[in-house]
């Protein structure tokens, strides 16, 4: 007993000892705010949005919010994910577990026929053994194998936890993207519908001017020819909404259909969207799950090293046995039978040391590609976050624009008609103005519906992931 306390001893003494490198997160660009964040510009250093509530209340659309609610308790892919981060919890727990002793029971009988050579007494034909006993093996983590496996398996889990929430930021993403792109789909509609009736007015103010011999054939032919064409414009509207409201389906985890009748009643696009302070780069950063991802297998991948490293080193197992031995069944466990020991293992692949040399050479590599992952997610998500922040910039000076040219493009169709039906201009000139009107519509609600989404994506860069349930 005096040996085995000595060797515990030691053992507790080395244990402070673990080869390998001891992991530093790397160093982020240090920026004092993002370029295009106009509350930044203008406040100073604003702190971080609550982005959850700048999401919820910013659009202030229930149906969207129950959408995204439903999304994140019910989509298969994160359901996955979670399975995923479960898998790698267990993986943890039993890394945990490999540093502490093994414990295992056995029993076992044989019996041997013996040769004349082999017995000890003239009448000894056969040879029984019984025995029963509990082992202990416990691997002296002297060198810090052990320990940076479970560093490495913590990181892992950590990865996994955050691949999740970087789903969920881009889970709820897609679903309000492809919700305002239903919307902005339906609006579509609604303008070529009010087209439709636009165009079907100047091919009936044509075809009574044909009649009392005030017009042109031809001016008849090309009114219903572009009457024709946009009402061929409605298909095609009508499956890429169909396509969207399948789209919202599935990422909700329900069959594609099932929120059809739910989604068919039309819903405005947001008039206005609010103002957004991105808050520092660092912060971006912090709060990004795809680079706390990048980083945690950054981490592991250090942690990899260290137990590559240990096998430069031997591995020591202590191992016990108490039992008990008998050559009857019947005296098994008696005082006579009891037995143990106590040994110590060492294990020489470590002698291999060119071997050992190679998987620390490939657990370096490694770690230097995550080290140059790592880098690129982090320029990736700056670059991501200004392009949002500049395109939802601009989007509002578009659609204000936009806005009013609409307007007086429809002005411009009110006189030329005007003029049409009392013969001072000819139909060209109003189809013209007709075409002009049509196409200023059309932009107005796309880049409506591109500030929406552009809104959306300004929240995905930001993390502003909502809660899972």
């Amino acid at each position: 007993m005096n040996k085995l306390a000595s060797i515990l001893s030691i053992a507790v003494l080395l244990s402070a000892c673990a080869v390998g490198p001891d992991y530093q997160p790397p160093a982020s660009p240090q920026l004092d705010h993002f370029t295009h964040d106009q509350a930044a510009a203008t406040a100073g250093d604003s702190p971080a949005p609550d982005n959850e509530q700048l999401f919820w209340q910013g659009f202030a659309d229930p149906l969207l919010a129950r959408l995204i609610e439903q999304t994140m308790a019910e989509n298969h892919s994160l359901q996955a994910a979670l399975a995923r981060y479960q898998e790698a919890e267990a993986l943890l727990r039993g890394t945990r577990r490999e540093q502490l002793p093994s414990v295992t029971a056995g029993a076992g009988v044989s019996g041997q026929r013996l040769a004349e050579v082999e017995r000890s007494q003239p009448d000894q034909e056969r040879l029984e053994l019984y025995q029963a006993g509990v082992m202990l093996s416990w691997e002296l983590d002297l060198f810090g194998r052990l320990r940076r496996a479970t560093e490495a398996s913590e990181a892992e889990l950590q990865a996994a936890g955050a691949d999740r929430q970087a789903l969920q930021v881009a889970l709820a993403g897609q679903l309000a993207a492809s919700y305002f792109e239903l919307r902005g789909l339906q609006q579509q509609l609604r303008v070529a519908e009010e087209n439709i009736s636009l165009q079907q007015a100047s091919l009936d103010i044509v075809s009574a001017r044909l009649e009392v011999g005030r017009g042109t054939l031809f001016d008849q032919v090309r009114a219903r020819a572009q009457l024709d064409a946009t009402r061929a414009i409605i298909p095609q509207l009508n499956a890429d909404i169909g396509a969207a409201m399948h789209r919202i389906g599935v990422l909700t985890g329900q069959a594609p259909t099932t929120l059809v009748s739910l989604l068919t009643v039309p819903a405005a696009l947001p008039e206005r969207t609010p103002a957004i302070a991105a808050g520092s780069p660092g912060e971006v950063l912090r709060r990004r799950p795809d680079i706390q991802a990048a980083e945690r297998r950054l981490a592991a991948a250090s942690a990899r090293i260290g137990v590559a490293s240990a096998d430069l080193f031997p591995r020591f197992t202590l191992g016990a046995l108490l039992g008990s031995l008998a050559g009857n069944g019947s005296d098994l466990f008696s005082a006579g039978a009891r037995s143990g020991r106590v040994a110590l293992g060492i294990d020489w692949s470590f002698l291999d040391r060119a071997q050992v040399r190679v998987r620390i050479d490939a657990a370096d590599a490694q770690s230097a590609g995550l080290l140059a992952d790592y880098r690129q997610t982090v320029l990736l998500a700056l670059e991501e976050t200004e392009t949002w922040l500049l395109r939802y910039q601009q989007s509002h000076q578009r659609v204000a624009l936009l806005q009013d040219a609409t307007e007086a493009a429809t002005q411009a169709v009110e006189q030329a008609r005007d003029r049409y039906e009392q013969g001072f201009i000819g139909y060209f000139e109003l189809l013209a103005a007709e075409q002009e009107l049509t196409a200023m519509r059309d932009r107005l609600v796309q880049s409506r519906t591109d500030m929406a989404l552009a809104m959306v994506n300004v929240y995905r860069s930001l993390a502003g992931a909502p809660a899972a349930g």
